[in-house]
């Protein structure tokens, strides 16, 4: 697959994910924001603080899964600091990093709460 495939394909799963968290009550606000880690895919919030989501496309969600790195975690999670610091100053605010999978079929599995091991 191109590259140019490959990035609408990753576009259309981002899409796919985004409609599945307002499916479940999670407010959406954000879409590929750019904080001083790098990108975070989708932003939003739920009724216990902030969700930030990394969306992974792959043939399997034990592929998908395996292709978060560490060093791509701890970007995501540096970010994540960046966009808190940035839009709630001072504050204390709840968060947590869901990682979203999305198979070659189109099915969606999050893990919730991610973090380095």
């Amino acid at each position: 697959m191109t590259g140019l495939a490959n990035y609408h394909n990753g576009l259309a799963a981002e899409d796919a994910v985004e409609l599945h968290y307002k499916r479940a009550g999670i407010e959406i606000f954000e879409e590929r924001w750019r904080g001083a880690g790098g990108e975070i895919d989708l932003i939003g919030r739920d009724s216990d603080g902030l969700v930030f989501v990394e969306v992974k496309r792959s043939k399997t969600f034990a592929r998908a899964a395996e292709s978060l790195s560490r060093r791509q975690l701890s970007r995501i999670m540096l970010s994540a600091e960046d966009y808190v610091e940035r839009m709630f100053p001072g504050q204390l605010v709840n968060m947590r990093i869901d990682l979203a999978m999305v198979d070659t079929s189109g099915q969606i599995k999050v893990l919730q709460n991610i973090s380095i091991l």
